[in-house]
């Protein structure tokens, strides 16, 4: 579903992505680890069209996305999250749904005027659709509530329903585990892996918290120093002593 090519990216003189190469499987779980500043942002970043890359190139569904802008990628089926859940917080949680669909007829003020049924239509099937997937993701509860009024973990779990509402091929989750509770950690878990088993969708996600990535990942890729370090099952990378050096700072030790 992805493939990086020999990725890099740097910021003055500092390379924060270098010659990085990696696949992930279609229909897999694929984790992403890796001390604070190995480059994991800035390669989701270089993926999903925040930035260009200097060098190298990416693959999507077997095309070359390389540069492309963050909008033509979303309707490609690419659909990114962020550390910091991006909510419009005014707006309710049923309608931060509903502006997800692209390619809405009540986008255009013509067809408003001059269709008004075709734009109540496609509204009634949106919000029902809106409605099923606040169902899965355990937010019916809050559906009319201010999206800027949920918790952290509610945040979280609202990124997962637009990147549900937006139909994907692949969705890149970036840290979707910060600062949720145990409780809604479990609920966050579940839903991830039911949208993988149950809607066929790729997961490639970011995350710190080694219980998640190791109950919820695989291949699980480990990136140090703005490249690939190794990557394998949960099990291999949890036993490769150059996962410990890194995380432990091993690679900084002077012979």
């Amino acid at each position: 579903m992805l493939a990086v090519h020999g990725l890099s990216k740097r910021f003055g003189g500092l390379w924060a992505v270098r010659d990085c190469s990696l696949t992930v499987a279609q229909g897999s779980i694929t984790g992403l680890i890796g001390p604070n500043g190995a480059g994991k942002t800035t390669l989701f970043h270089l993926i999903s069209g925040f930035y260009r890359p200097d060098r190298g190139r990416v693959e999507f569904a077997g095309r070359d996305i390389t540069g492309l802008p963050p909008h033509r990628l979303f309707h490609l089926g690419l659909y990114r999250t962020f550390q910091i859940p991006r909510v419009f917080p005014e707006m309710t949680v049923v309608e931060n749904l509903m502006l997800v669909p692209a390619g809405q007829a009540g986008e255009r003020l013509w067809t408003t005027l001059l269709r008004p049924r075709l734009v109540s239509r496609q509204e009634r099937a949106l919000r029902a659709r809106a409605e099923e997937v606040l169902d899965f993701t355990g937010l019916s509860e809050v559906a009319t509530s201010p999206a800027g009024a949920l918790s952290g973990g509610q945040k979280k779990l609202l990124e997962l329903a637009r990147a549900l509402m937006a139909s994907p091929k692949l969705v890149l989750l970036d840290e979707p585990g910060a600062g949720v509770n145990p409780t809604l950690m479990k609920r966050l878990a579940a839903r991830i892996r039911e949208l993988a088993l149950t809607f066929g969708v790729t997961v490639f996600l970011i995350e710190h918290d080694m219980d998640l990535v190791m109950g919820l990942c695989d291949p699980v890729i480990v990136m140090s120093e703005g490249r690939v370090l190794t990557q394998g099952s949960p099990e291999q990378v949890r036993a490769d002593p150059r996962v410990i050096d890194a995380y432990l700072g091993g690679q900084y030790a002077v012979a």
